[in-house]
């Protein structure tokens, strides 16, 4: 995953002038669950079709120009990259909220993630 790429291809956009914000998120695997325990990495898997009609929802809201999302699958460790999304909008009262939205509906909606933890962990 490249966050700059993602945001060089939204600067290339046609409607590139009207915007005023690009915002990105990049997720990332973590060394502890969420109840502390210690991981040696995830499994993810993904629904594509699921992601893309997120996709398509997140740029029908008022301001957004441009989505981007790439997200990886299979099994990674402590420090891979999971998710990158890049959100080209015109202000930041806009862009903020859909980013938000488009990671919090793609971890809910359109992957599955099993954490892998420490033997005794």
């Amino acid at each position: 995953m490249d966050l700059n790429r993602m945001i060089q291809t939204i600067k290339k956009h046609p409607d590139y002038p009207k915007m005023g914000m690009i915002a990105s998120h990049l997720g990332v695997v973590r060394e502890t669950s969420l109840d502390g325990r210690k991981v040696t990495g995830i499994e993810i898997g993904t629904d594509r079709n699921v992601i893309d009609n997120i996709v398509r929802e997140i740029k029908e809201m008022t301001g957004i120009i441009e989505v981007l999302v790439e997200v990886s699958e299979g099994t990674l460790t402590v420090g891979d990259d999971i998710m990158a999304v890049a959100i080209g909008g015109d202000t930041r009262e806009h862009v903020f909220p859909a980013l938000a939205s488009v990671v919090d509906r793609i971890k809910k909606e359109g992957g599955r993630k099993k954490e892998i933890f420490f033997k005794g962990g």
